[in-house]
Parts: structure tokens; sequence; C-alpha cells
């Protein structure tokens, strides 16, 4: 069995990558590194302006987060980041022929997450565009190695899920 260096927190907006990243990180005493941080200015413009990004508007975002996956692998330094990836082209570029990466697949249903998202305050991510990120979410195939999470709980059963599943001990507190 390949040890996990690098987890992907993925799933559509407000499904809670950035809570669960960061408290796995937490556990793990690993870096965390949060996707919209690797967005052009023009995406997250076009993102608050309630307009979905196209296949071409994110391809250098996932090139960029690839990249820091690799120099993660490279310098033996695990890390968590998160990704929505939603697409599985998306999940192939960012893990395909990456052994030491695991995919993980935040799990929830449309009416938990847009009340998830109409109690969030402050993100640039328009709770309207909700229905274009289940459009184009493509749940994993049998052939894929990604861990689905349920989020119907709160976030420490999530990522206990997570810990037990990857077979990863967390760090002593």
């Amino acid at each position: 069995m390949t040890e996990h260096r690098v987890i992907v927190i993925a799933g559509v907006s407000g499904s809670g990558k950035s809570t669960i990243g960061e408290l796995l990180a937490e556990h793990l005493g690993w870096d965390y590194a949060e996707a919209d941080a690797f967005h052009s200015q023009a995406n997250i413009d076009k993102m608050a302006s309630g307009h979905p990004l196209t296949d071409a508007d994110r391809l250098p975002w996932l090139q960029a987060i690839a990249a820091w996956i690799d120099e993660r692998l490279a310098a033996d330094r695990p890390g968590i980041v998160s990704c929505s990836a939603l697409k599985r082209g998306y999940r192939d570029l960012l893990a395909g022929g990456r052994p030491a990466v695991a995919m993980v697949l935040l799990d929830g249903d449309r009416d938990l997450i847009a009340a998830r998202m109409k109690a969030r305050k402050g993100h640039f991510f328009k709770a309207t565009l909700l229905d274009t990120q289940f459009a184009d979410l493509e749940l994993p195939a049998p052939d894929e190695d990604v861990l689905l999470a349920p989020i119907t709980g709160p976030p420490e059963e999530t990522v206990t899920h997570i810990l037990k599943s990857l077979n990863l001990t967390p760090t002593p507190r």
C-alpha cells in the first residue's frame, strides 16, 4: 500500500473543503494550501460577478495546484490542498500518475450545502452558482481511487472518517 503524502480535499463549493482541509492538516501536522489562493484575479472576479468558470478558466488554476503537489512530493513534504476537482479530468490532472496522492471527495446533497452556503459570509463565490457546481460534478467511477467522505455530521466526524479510511495516524498534540 502506498503511503499518502499529499491529500486533495475535493467537493463542490460550500461542501467544507477549507474547514476539513485545515482540520485534517492540524491533526496530521501537515501544511495546508487553500485552492482559492491558486486562482487568478480574473477567475475570482468572474465568480464574484456570478459567472461560472469554464474548463479553459480552470486549467491554469489546476496546473498551479498540480505544481504545488509535485513540489511537495519532490521535497518529501506532506501536505493537504483543497480543490473542487469536480470532473474526472481534473482529478486525473491532480492525482493521475501520483500514487502518493489521495483524492477525497466531500459528499453531501445540494440542500445541505445550500444551507451552509447561505450561512457563510465574506466568500467571493456566489451561492447562486451552486447549481452549476452540481451540474459539473462527475461522481467518481468505480475505477477511480477516490474516497467519498460524508459531510452530514460535524467536521471532526468527517476528518475521523478520512483518517481511518486512509490509515493515517494523527500527530500527538
